[in-house]
């Protein structure tokens, strides 16, 4: 079955046709948007699969909705429960605007998971069937991730003008790629925690399902190590923008609830000046050479004592956050910080190191041995790649910069898997629809093998903080990223746009009435009632 198939069951083609444009012409009226464009499932991200079984809507009650789990042990589960606390909160804030137009009446939504006991990662199970029948919408799911997915869905196809969900006979949905993240950057301009748990909210409406925490860099230290406490106490911005190990929990927890996974970023070699403050003769010393035109550059490799204390921070950080993947940067590395210290190039001599790409691939080697020995997995920039290092087989390769099927086609011939962020950083902004030229982008437009193409795992928003604050992050994010994270979930051949620019319509206006500020995607005022009501 292909996954744009919507079939009507029991007819003819030609039934099956005439049926379909009578419920196109229906569906049209029943939207609450006035676009010349219409879809009876208006979702984001778009299905995979799923059929209707009829033209007739059948009313959501939600003045009686109520949630029905099995097993029932999940009714203790912190994230089934709040899941549900999460959609009763979103349904109920609904209230229809019309009269009741259908007989069909549904006031209870069936939970069924299979694996419950099954716990977040990068390859946890979160499909899910949604069907309507009866007098219950039911989902099913192998996780308690899948229910959240299905639940999403539910959500978005209901109609608030007439509280009406289409007559769904099937949906079976699955995530095209594993990972689907999202970049915040909290060392430019400090995020509140109120700030992440919004964007967490945003991106599981999207579903998206990991949150890239590129958390320091050279501006700003605002995680409060246990092992190094002066690192935030003398590089954070000042004592009320930093990350307590509480807070830290509290976001992984949240994140947790909504199906995310926190991937942490400490970037080294490179965009470690604020690290300096803190440890001394841990950086490069070039007078006027180094970052921002200051005397001091990257990490200092020549230094014994700079791996005992990358052992120790890093020890530490696998330990509070659970993800199995950390991200260690490895970007932007300046060499002629290190071509100017006369005494790291004796150092150099003295080692046998010829080049300073030799002595990047040093670095970064013993730092991988580091991470090794702590038995994690890891993500680098593409410059440890690109620049010949000699990395692991298990090295997962983020590519970031231009040329960027190039390569991703040398990454996946060498053998390494590989995460897409080049064409999708949103912290670039164009005038008018520039979410087109995120969704237009296929990441496995690469020349590669079937199997290479196979170490593609996905792809990642980027939304880098030099000029995003708590001021802006959620509307220059939303709905932007929501082409990417279509393009991520859905279908490689779910490409309409002016059906995408329908359903992203509607769609965010449904983030806005969930307390997510989305920017407007359309040049004129959307008119529907989820819109007027809370726009």
């Amino acid at each position: 079955k292909q996954w744009y198939q919507r079939r009507v069951r029991g007819h003819t083609r030609k039934m099956r046709l005439l049926l379909l444009v009578v419920l196109f012409c229906t569906v049209h009226a029943l939207q609450d948007t006035d676009k010349s464009v219409s879809n009876p499932l208006p979702v984001v991200p778009y299905p995979q699969y799923f059929e209707i079984s009829s033209a007739s809507r059948v009313f959501l009650d939600l003045d009686e909705l109520s949630f029905t789990v099995n097993p029932a042990s999940l009714y203790e589960d912190r994230v089934i429960s709040s899941t549900i606390s999460r959609y009763e909160t979103y349904f109920t804030s609904l209230k229809r605007l019309a009269p009741r137009q259908s007989d069909d009446i549904i006031s209870s939504v069936r939970l069924i998971v299979a694996d419950p006991e099954a716990s977040l990662s990068l390859n946890v199970d979160e499909s899910y069937n949604l069907t309507v029948g009866g007098e219950a919408v039911e989902i099913r799911a192998v996780t308690r991730f899948g229910i959240i997915r299905g639940l999403e869905t539910l959500y978005q196809a209901y109609n608030v003008t007439d509280g009406t969900i289409p007559d769904i006979g099937v949906i079976r949905d699955w995530p095209r790629f594993g990972f689907r993240g999202l970049l915040i950057d909290t060392s430019r301009h400090f995020l509140h925690l109120s700030s992440i748990f919004k964007v967490i909210s945003g991106m599981a409406m999207i579903k998206l399902n990991v949150l890239h925490w590129h958390i320091v860099d050279d501006p700003s230290f605002p995680y409060t190590s246990r092992s190094l406490p002066d690192l935030s106490e003398k590089g954070a911005y000042d004592p009320g923008h930093k990350y307590s190990q509480a807070d830290i929990q509290r976001v992984i927890a949240f994140a947790e609830e909504h199906g995310v996974v926190v991937m942490p970023e400490f970037d080294t070699p490179g965009h470690t000046l604020s690290w300096g403050k803190a440890l001394a003769n841990f950086l490069t010393y070039c007078p006027g050479k180094g970052t921002f035109g200051g005397d001091y550059g990257p990490i200092d490799p020549s230094k014994e004592h700079v791996y005992q204390l990358l052992e120790k921070l890093f020890s530490e950080i696998v330990r509070v956050f659970p993800s199995e993947m950390i991200h260690l940067g490895g970007d932007e590395v300046p060499f002629n910080c290190w071509k100017a210290n006369p005494d790291l190039v004796a150092w150099m001599k003295q080692k046998g190191i010829v080049g300073f790409d030799k002595l990047e691939n040093y670095y970064e080697n013993r730092l991988l041995d580091i991470i090794h020995g702590l038995n994690h997995s890891y993500v680098v920039w593409e410059e440890i790649f690109t620049n010949k290092l000699q990395i692991r087989p298990d090295t997962i390769v983020h590519v970031w910069k231009g040329n960027w099927e190039t390569t991703m086609a040398k990454v996946v011939k060498g053998g390494f898997r590989t995460i897409l962020s080049s064409p999708w950083y949103l912290n670039y902004i164009t005038f008018s629809r520039d979410w087109k030229k995120y969704y237009e982008v296929e990441p496995l437009n690469i020349t590669a093998t079937t199997e290479e193409k196979k170490l593609v795992i996905g792809g990642e928003a980027c939304m880098w903080g030099e000029f995003v604050d708590n001021s802006n992050v959620l509307s220059r994010t939303f709905p932007r990223a929501s082409a990417v994270a279509e393009r991520l979930w859905s279908h490689e051949k779910q490409r309409d746009e002016p059906d995408m620019e329908f359903r992203l319509d509607k769609h965010r206006c449904g983030m806005c009435a969930r307390g997510i500020p989305a920017e407007t995607v359309v040049s004129t005022q959307s008119t529907g009632e989820l819109c007027l009501r809370f726009l």
